[in-house]
């Protein structure tokens, strides 16, 4: 008996929701882990694709041509890299991410504004959880007997603490959906400050300035499309006093009164040093020079070894110096047209305060943000922030009103993609079965032979100039 559209529809939710809290909540998550979860999504993903016709198209014209683009060159200049199969590892990554935002964009389509507030909830609930934790390991640390405190061991879940600061990029604008909502009990609207406010002296304790300077750029963005964005201004500005308040009461205060130091505290933070990038964009402008039309390869700055990262911390750096000027340009280009035809409906918008529309506001403040820390930071590198980019694009997707009347999808182009998708997925799954048994062992092996500390990619040991496979 086949399951009807809003079953798999629900199928396809209770997994993604399980496999989002297992990736970020686990005390025991991390990168390797994470880049799991985002394949066992991208397969659900690819999976509910396969079982959903679209009626209307989900892009114009220029988009799917441009994706078309990107995804043509991407194979060419994987042919060409030097270790081709992890270049075309990271093209089918890319396709896989396409199809995770198809598929979230396919979901709220059919589900319909109910799958709104259930998006807030989980935001929610994931929030609450990582605060709790944040908070025990805080309370375990204050009451250990011991006379220093380093507040970066108080954040879990995540390799790195700017990889937990990627996540917060995503979820501060989202966390603040609830005190947008009209009809939002007085009760409820305190609770959700109250977290956000935790959220925030999360941010600051973990001195992620990416994270900051992309929530900079968001509230300058939002400040000037309407009141809703202003309110949403309004209340990011009261819940990162109340942030900056606990901040101040438990590293200043109570450490102080129980005579304990804190190392590495949040002010130290507020430098304009490059923390490393430098060097590493250095390589990859020089690799950019050196092959302008197709770069070096998908994920092949990672084959060029150096003492600090395996990519180099900036979005269009990498993507030029990897798949190529045109493909970057292509990709800057989507990203741009996207951006602004969203500005056009929250301006057209701008009085009305149904939750898709606050939501829609939230989502591009949200995106805003993880583009703007995407300059400083690996945020289309990480696996958990890739997930939460494709959520967030899908779901903007989902919610555009198209000035143009609907035009019917594609059945050739919609096929073309299932059989890509499929493809992609497809690989990504034969390497984490080929490589998840050996990844300790190769982590070690790397670390004995370098020291220092393991450089993330696409697995948590990421140089494969090291490791070829």
């Amino acid at each position: 008996m086949s399951l009807s559209l809003q079953q798999r529809g629900n199928v396809f939710l209770v997994a993604a929701v399980c496999l989002l809290v297992l990736g970020i909540c686990a005390p025991f998550s991390g990168h390797d882990l994470q880049r799991g979860v985002q394949i066992a999504l991208g397969l659900c993903a690819v999976l509910y694709g396969l079982s959903v016709s679209p009626i209307e198209r989900l892009v114009d014209r220029p988009t799917a041509i441009g994706l078309v683009l990107i995804i043509g060159l991407g194979p060419l200049s994987s042919a060409l890299a030097h270790q081709p199969l992890w270049a075309f590892t990271e093209v089918a990554l890319f396709i896989v991410c396409g199809a995770i935002a198809l598929a979230f964009a396919l979901l709220r389509r059919h589900g319909g504004e109910p799958l709104d507030r259930v998006l807030v909830l989980v935001v929610v609930l994931l929030c609450l959880i990582k605060s709790i934790q944040y908070l025990h390991a805080g309370l375990l640390a204050i009451t250990s007997g011991q006379r220093i405190l380093d507040p970066d061991l108080l954040l879990s879940g995540f390799a790195n603490k700017r990889f937990y600061g990627q996540f917060q990029t995503f979820t501060l604008p989202l966390l603040a959906l609830p005190l947008l909502l009209p009809g939002v009990s007085r009760p409820v609207r305190s609770a959700v400050l109250a977290l956000l406010c935790v959220w925030w002296l999360i941010a600051i304790s973990g001195g992620t300035r990416g994270t900051w300077l992309g929530m900079a750029m968001a509230s300058g963005v939002l400040a000037v499309l309407g009141p809703w964005g202003r309110r949403w201004l309004a209340w990011q500005w009261v819940a990162l006093c109340g942030g900056l308040l606990l901040y101040w009461l438990l590293f200043t205060v109570l450490v102080g009164y129980l005579g304990i130091e804190v190392s590495q505290a949040a002010a130290d933070r507020l430098t304009t040093s490059l923390s490393g990038r430098g060097p590493i964009w250095w390589q990859a402008w020089h690799m950019l020079v050196e092959h302008p039309w197709l770069g070096f390869g998908p994920m092949h700055f990672a084959d060029i070894a150096n003492n600090i990262a395996a990519h180099p911390h900036q979005a269009i750096l990498q993507w030029a110096s990897e798949w190529g000027m045109p493909s970057a340009l292509c990709v800057a280009i989507l990203a741009w047209r996207a951006s602004w035809a969203t500005v056009g409906v929250l301006r057209e918008r701008a009085q009305f305060a149904t939750c898709a529309d606050l939501l829609r506001t939230c989502l591009f403040a949200s995106l805003i943000g993880a583009l703007t820390q995407s300059m400083v930071d690996g945020v289309i590198v990480m696996p958990n922030s890739q997930v939460w980019l494709a959520l967030v694009v899908g779901w903007l997707m989902a919610l555009h009103a198209w000035r143009a009347p609907a035009t019917p999808a594609l059945p050739l182009a919609w096929g073309a993609w299932n059989v890509a998708s499929v493809l992609a997925v497809g690989l990504l799954v034969w390497v984490a079965v080929r490589d998840l048994p050996h990844l300790q062992q190769a982590q070690q092996r790397y670390l004995d032979t370098r020291g220092g500390y393991l450089q993330p990619r696409f697995w948590a040991q990421g140089v494969i100039a090291l490791s070829p496979p």
